[in-house]
């Protein structure tokens, strides 16, 4: 078995030792009775997780030296603790389970359902994100490196928006690593501790879960600054049995009266935070003697009326702060936390904190998203009476919290810029896209399907018809409205309109308009070749294996590089006619008719060769100054072929070993030697008309080529020509073809 020493940091990080605050494996009956949202179908989920992993985790451990089912086993009671359901502690075994698994996805799916297998996957994904921006060597340094920083804090908020139940697990399995560490007195990095206090506390937070909160800020803070949080505990504890009794009696007789004017009160002492003292002493620059919520009570009511009501009785018995009062039922904090704050004197002239709050606040403030996550596991249909609008209007406040979490740390200096060039928008389904800032609705439409991108006529944001360049904001639900069957325009890929702004949404409309330009050459290519194979009676012929025949994969294939006239129709020709025509049109060799003027070898030298024959290939007509190769023919001497022939590249790929290389000769013109002149074959599409033929051959005539043959046919108005004219290089031809191009009918006038 594999031991899990050997996996990265991340992997490992959160463990507990058994004899200090490891679960015993005792109490995992007591849990599995204590776990109220058992899911039809998934009895005994836990147990039986925690069996599966057992044999695999047995005698393992993490990179931090504890036991991977110690650690296990306290991950899941921290997640009990917080009202999570059976489903995220019974994944908190398969999640290290699957770290032996060669495909964990497939095996967890088989044993327990996509259910607990999706959500064991997705949290090994994001630790492995996490594994990626820290490892032993780099700890220090991440800590102050922003940029690493920032793209592992992105990854994380897109991993956790997949499956948001994935945050109370990564939140859990923190604070263990941190229990651990304290209970250990193991040193523990320094990275690790920063990361806790200023990523995942202020993602608790968010969240409202302040059990965490609370004990992830003290433990982190306990290992950055040793000395400071000594120093506070002992101030803490200096008189802490004298504030203990007071608190006591003055607890005993809030409720005793509260209860004698019917307020049906639970009074609690609060506990003290050590991190949120020194907060507070730093934030109002005060002394621990000036703070004011060193002594402090809870109270706990069962209605919103009945809070108020405690709140009138406390003003009447003590003498209240005004600036210290807070109505966070009236307005609650971003996080949904409510409750009343309020600080008062006694006859002493002690200050006291009390805060007042209904049963529902208070579970809420202590475990928030936790307590209502049976919605996840619901399904569809819900149970337990949680409506289905329930259960999304749920999820979105959780995602528009890690929305906000994610600003929150781009506010902070440690972290500034997080989001600046990003921003993180909801479908109506509540899943998390990110887009680049000033994105848009088209922008979102093509990270969601690229097929919506392709239909998106319209959009909603947060309910409002925007138009379609509207710039987007992070936190916004946004809802395309499509047609069935659309095309993108052609205006998105202008920048001066501001449809788009995502590089990636850009390429995908580029893609389709390329799409389409394709489309039209092969459509121009299978009606050129269709024509041809009217005109030679083969409409018979299956245009695919005419087209392997030819070399190419597909009909397709060769429709395009026709339609771009990149292959000759005289290729297919060949092909057509009798076996002694294809054998001259593989091997060609040069028409038997006396030049205009005396060309020699026409050019053509045989690197590296002395007199060895060569004429020029028919199929392709190369002239000066073409990229030319020589192909060694049967008792024909050397064929040359411009570089880019379509039947040189078939002979070469059948024969490499009969492929010369040939340069172009100078040519050095004496008294009785004229310049060399080569055929090449020109092919003209105009539309027909009396006197076309006459017009294009005065401009051959006016411009002293030769012309030695020509082929001329018209079809529906069309006439498609072709001339073979002598020239001495090809860039005379070019300047030829641009005045046969300007007659009157010309479409195109272009070399074959």
């Amino acid at each position: 078995m594999r031991s899990v020493t050997s996996l990265p940091p991340t992997v490992g990080e959160n463990v507990a030792p058994p004899n200090a605050i490891a679960r015993p494996v005792a109490m995992v009956p007591d849990l599995i009775a204590a776990t109220a949202n058992t899911i039809p179908g998934q009895v005994n989920a836990l147990v039986r997780a925690r069996s599966f992993a057992e044999p695999l985790l047995a005698g393992e451990t993490l990179s931090t030296g504890e036991g991977t089912l110690a650690h296990a086993d306290a991950v899941a009671a921290i997640l009990q603790g917080i009202g999570g359901s059976e489903t995220m502690q019974a994944a908190v075994y398969l999640v290290y389970a699957s770290l032996h698994l060669n495909k964990p996805l497939e095996v967890l799916t088989k044993a327990f359902g996509p259910h607990f297998a999706s959500l064991a996957v997705e949290t090994v994904k994001l630790m492995r994100v996490q594994q990626q921006s820290r490892n032993a060597e780099r700890l220090v340094a991440q800590a102050h490196n922003p940029n690493l920083q920032t793209e592992t804090v992105r990854k994380m908020l897109l991993g956790f928006s997949r499956d948001v139940r994935v945050v109370l697990l990564r939140l859990a399995s923190r604070l263990q690593t941190l229990r651990w560490y304290a209970a250990s007195k193991q040193p523990i990095a320094p990275a690790m501790a920063h990361e806790a206090l200023h990523v995942f506390a202020p993602l608790a937070n968010r969240l409202g879960i302040w059990q965490i909160k609370w004990e992830i800020e003290d433990l982190s803070f306990r290992f950055l600054e040793p000395q400071t949080y000594r120093e506070i505990a002992k101030l803490l504890d200096e008189k802490r049995a004298e504030r203990e009794l007071y608190l006591e009696q003055l607890r005993q007789k809030l409720e005793a009266q509260l209860r004698a004017a019917s307020i049906s009160a639970s009074v609690q002492g609060r506990p003290k935070h050590i991190y949120s003292i020194v907060k507070k002493m730093r934030g109002k620059r005060l002394s621990f003697d000036q703070l004011f919520d060193i002594r402090a009570l809870r109270v706990v009511v069962p209605t919103v009326k009945d809070c108020y009501g405690a709140l009138s009785w406390v003003h009447q018995h003590f003498k209240p702060i005004e600036s210290e009062f807070d109505d966070y039922i009236a307005r609650p904090k971003p996080n949904g936390y409510q409750s009343l704050h309020t600080v008062v004197r006694d006859e002493n002239d002690k200050a006291i904190e009390i805060q007042i709050r209904s049963q529902a606040m208070h579970d809420h403030a202590e475990n928030g998203v936790a307590a209502h996550w049976a919605y996840k596991e619901a399904g569809t249909k819900g149970y337990a009476g949680v409506s289905a609008t329930g259960q999304y209007d749920a999820k979105i406040a959780v995602l528009r919290q890690l929305l906000a979490w994610g600003k929150d740390l781009s506010e902070d200096p440690a972290h500034k810029g997080l989001f600046d060039d990003r921003i993180y928008v909801l479908t109506p389904d509540a899943a998390v896209i990110e887009l680049p800032q000033g994105g848009t609705p088209v922008d979102f439409a093509y990270s969601v399907h690229t097929d919506l991108g392709h239909r998106c006529r319209g959009a909603r944001v947060d309910g409002s018809m925007v138009p379609l360049n509207a710039t987007l904001q992070s936190g916004q639900t946004v809802e395309i409205i499509t047609v069935r069957e659309g095309r993108p325009s052609r205006d998105w890929l202008n920048p001066d309109l501001g449809y788009l702004h995502s590089n990636r949404a850009k390429a995908k409309v580029r893609a389709w308009f390329n799409a389409q330009a394709t489309h039209e050459t092969v459509a121009r290519g299978r009606e050129a070749v269709e024509k041809l194979l009217q005109r030679e009676g083969k409409t018979a012929l299956k245009l695919d294996d005419l087209a392997l025949q030819l070399g190419f994969k597909s009909a397709d294939a060769l429709f395009e590089v026709v339609g771009k006239d990149e292959y000759s129709l005289r290729n297919i020709e060949t092909l057509l006619r009798p076996a002694d025509v294809q054998t001259q049109a593989i091997e060609p060799q040069l028409l038997v008719r006396k030049p205009r003027s005396a060309g020699g070898k026409g050019g053509v030298l045989v690197v590296g060769v002395d007199s060895l024959m060569t004429q020029l290939a028919k199929c392709c007509r190369p002239a000066p100054p073409d990229g030319i190769a020589g192909f060694v023919t049967r008792g024909k001497g050397v064929s040359v072929h411009r570089t880019d022939c379509s039947n040189f590249r078939q002979m070469a790929a059948r024969n490499q070993e009969r492929v010369i290389d040939v340069a172009w000769g100078e040519t050095k013109p004496s008294s009785d030697t004229k310049t060399a002149v080569y055929p090449v074959d020109v092919a003209v599409q105009a539309s027909d008309r009396q006197g076309l033929l006459r017009d294009i051959s005065e401009v051959f005539a006016r411009e002293k080529t030769n012309v030695i043959g020509v082929q001329t046919q018209s079809i529906k108005g069309v006439a498609w020509m072709t001339f073979t004219v002598e020239v001495s290089d090809a860039v005379r031809l070019a300047k030829v073809l641009g005045q046969v191009a300007g007659v009157p009918g010309v479409r195109s006038a272009r070399r074959r």
